[in-house]
């Protein structure tokens, strides 16, 4: 399922593959999001166009809308939304975290309402994961428990616990239909990986103890990958860095690292130094959306006065379609006039400087120079934040 090809010969950056259902997967990779099934305002193959190889859906999201029903009618998700390249889903346990008043933790599972219709659901570690084979994804995500910053440690063991003992029902149940689909293999030409591959997720807040504990029992189980969860609730970088760098430490060599959530261009880089394989993050949709565009010299507001008369391109070194064919004066003059153009745009730019940095990346640490690459890369894109 993953095979680790090389590693920096001065840090812990390696590069890897990731073999799913819909198709290899070179790391580190950075995973668009596409919460609901689209990443927003771009196409699957404006996405292709730019180099993705996997993006994000979410499970709480898609099971309220428009409903795993729907799905399963449409042959699943991939089908449903035109995407053939590999899909890893959450298992909406961070959206379910951020209902502090609408949902309630217990050993069973989660109770929440919905924050369309207030209507009441329960996720438990079974039925995501159910939901997420009707759902068809190549990498599946257990239900775990998220604690904000900071947390009494009491608190957070507490939840650790119940992380791993969720992690544990949820891989009976993924063990359960391997089976399966290995005994139906033969008789309906099935893969392995039909069931989709499933991850476990490291947490215990900022407590050393409790995320070597949290690890050590994780990899006991056997999980196809490992996540570290947790992280970016509100705390600082440097207590970040020193969680992921701990964790990545403890997880095996031979099984791809997801860093949930963590997507600005220096903590992805940090992050890869560490031995990390793969990203996610809203942050080029968002901000793009809101007219903010990342460049090789740093974030660039194009809403700003100074780019009324700006026929530059938003980033001379990119070759993105937005970059090749406007300038910054037509997109500013986009965004002030409020054409849903504009935010396409800077947003398909956004999504391809990443894409961009994580092709470059793996290419410096294929020639054992990555601390020189990243070091000029944020020379230059700390130079000139505009």
């Amino acid at each position: 399922m993953f095979k680790l090809i090389h590693r920096d010969k001065n840090t812990k950056a390696r590069l890897g593959k990731i073999i799913t259902l819909h198709g290899e997967i070179d790391t580190p990779c950075f995973m668009p999001v596409g919460t609901q099934g689209t990443v927003k305002a771009i196409s699957p193959k404006e996405l292709e166009d730019s180099g993705a190889q996997i993006i994000l859906s979410n499970t709480y999201h898609l099971f309220l809308r428009p409903g795993t029903e729907v799905i399963k009618k449409a042959g699943g998700l991939h089908k449903f939304m035109s995407w053939r390249k590999p899909i890893l889903t959450d298992s909406g346990g961070y959206q379910i975290f951020s209902l502090a008043l609408l949902r309630k933790i217990k050993d069973e599972g989660v109770e929440f309402q919905s924050h369309i219709d207030g209507f009441k659901h329960l996720f438990t570690p079974e039925n995501v994961i159910e939901t997420q084979q009707i759902l068809g994804s190549d990498i599946m995500m257990p239900l775990d428990e998220c604690v904000h910053y900071p947390c009494a440690k009491d608190q957070a063991e507490v939840a650790m616990k119940r992380t791993l003992a969720w992690a544990r029902r949820s891989k009976l149940v993924h063990s359960q239909q391997s089976i399966v689909n290995s005994q139906n293999t033969k008789n309906r030409g099935l893969s392995s990986l039909d069931c989709g591959l499933l991850f476990g997720i490291v947490q215990g807040a900022t407590y050393e103890d409790l995320r070597k504990e949290c690890a050590q029992r994780l990899i006991e189980m056997d999980f196809q990958g490992y996540a570290i969860g947790g992280v970016s609730v509100g705390e600082p970088r440097n207590l970040i860095y020193n969680i992921v760098n701990l964790v990545s430490d403890l997880l095996p060599q031979d099984k791809p690292r997801y860093l949930m959530g963590v997507g600005l261009p220096q903590d992805i880089l940090e992050a890869v130094g560490q031995g990390v394989d793969m990203f996610d993050c809203v942050v080029p949709t968002r901000y793009g959306r809101n007219g903010t565009a990342f460049t090789s010299v740093g974030k660039l507001t194009i809403r700003n006065s100074p780019y009324i008369a700006d026929f530059s391109p938003l980033d001379p070194e990119c070759t993105c379609y937005a970059c090749k064919n406007f300038s910054r004066a037509y997109l500013r003059h986009l965004f002030n006039t409020e054409e849903i153009l504009g935010l396409r745009l800077v947003s398909l730019h956004n999504v391809h400087f990443f894409l961009e940095l994580m092709r470059r990346t793996r290419e410096a640490i294929a020639q054992n120079r990555f601390s020189e690459f990243k070091k000029e890369f944020l020379s230059s894109y700390n130079n000139s934040i505009t």
